[in-house]
C-alpha cells in the first residue's frame, strides 16, 4: 500500500526493526523518539496513519493522541503500541482518540495488517462522505440528497441504490450486482427492483430538465449525463 506513516517509538532497536519491515512492505516513514517531536510532526505533516508508543519521554502517547485529536483536529488513524495490557489502559487510549491498540510483543505482519485496515477504512470513509454526479449531491453522513440544491426524499432502498450508482459512476452497474448489494444472495423478483428504480427516477429526474438515470440495454444501469447530452 502506498502510504506515509509516522512511527513514534523511543526504543531505537525496536523502531529500526519496525521501520525496516514497514518500508520493505511499501510504506514511507517518518520517525520520532519523543513526545514533543511526535506532536510537532503529527501536527505539521499529513500522514495516512500514526503508530504511537505509550511510554515516551516528554509527553506520553495518551497525551499526544488527545492533543492531536482535540487541539490540532487531526483525524489520522492512530494505532497505539505498548507493553501495557490492562483494560483501563486500553480504554484510556480509545477515549483519547486511538483507533486500535497492539500489545508488545507483536508480530510484524499483524502490525502491517492492522495499519492497512485502518488506512483502507479511513480512505473509504473520506471518499464516501460526499458523492457528486453532475448537480446531484449525496452526503452519506447525514443521509441527505440534493439536486440543484433542492432536497430529494428517498426510501432507504432508494438511497442505497442511488449510493451504489453514484459511487460507481460513470460505470454501468449490472442488475445482478445491484440486487446483490441491496438484498444479498436472496434477491426478490425482478419487479421489485424495477419498482424501486421507477420511484428513484421520479425523485431524481422528473422535476429536472436533464435525466441522469439511464438503463443500458442488456448491461445494467448508470447515472450521469449521456455523451449526446450537453
Amino acid at each position: 500500500m502506498n502510504a506515509k506513516i509516522l512511527l513514534v517509538e523511543d526504543h531505537r532497536p525496536l523502531a529500526e526493526t519496525v521501520g525496516l519491515f514497514l518500508e520493505n512492505t511499501g510504506f514511507t516513514l517518518d520517525y520520532a523518539a519523543d513526545g514533543l517531536t511526535a506532536l510537532h510532526l503529527g501536527t505539521v505533516n499529513a500522514y495516512d496513519a500514526i503508530i504511537l508508543d505509550v511510554m515516551l519521554p516528554g509527553l506520553d502517547g495518551f497525551q499526544i493522541c488527545k492533543r492531536l485529536r482535540e487541539d490540532a483536529g487531526i483525524s489520522t488513524p492512530i494505532l497505539m503500541l505498548t507493553a501495557r495490557d490492562q483494560l483501563q489502559d486500553k480504554l484510556k487510549g480509545f477515549e483519547g482518540g486511538a483507533d486500535d491498540y497492539l500489545i508488545k510483543p507483536f508480530d510484524l505482519p499483524e502490525l502491517a495488517a492492522r495499519i492497512n485496515a485502518l488506512i483502507r477504512r479511513e480512505r473509504g470513509e473520506l471518499r464516501e462522505k460526499a458523492l457528486q454526479v453532475e448537480d446531484l449531491m449525496m452526503d452519506t453522513r447525514t443521509l441527505t440528497v440534493t439536486r440543484q440544491s433542492k432536497p430529494i426524499h428517498l426510501t432507504p432502498i432508494g438511497f442505497r441504490i442511488l449510493k451504489l450508482l453514484m459511487r460507481e459512476s460513470p460505470n454501468v452497474v449490472k442488475r445482478e450486482d445491484l440486487e446483490r448489494d441491496i438484498w444479498g444472495d436472496d434477491p426478490p423478483d425482478s419487479d421489485t427492483l424495477r419498482s424501486h428504480l421507477y420511484q428513484l427516477r421520479k425523485a431524481v429526474d422528473k422535476p429536472f430538465d436533464q435525466p441522469l438515470m439511464h438503463t443500458i440495454q442488456g448491461q445494467g444501469f448508470k447515472i450521469g449525463l449521456m455523451p449526446s447530452e450537453p
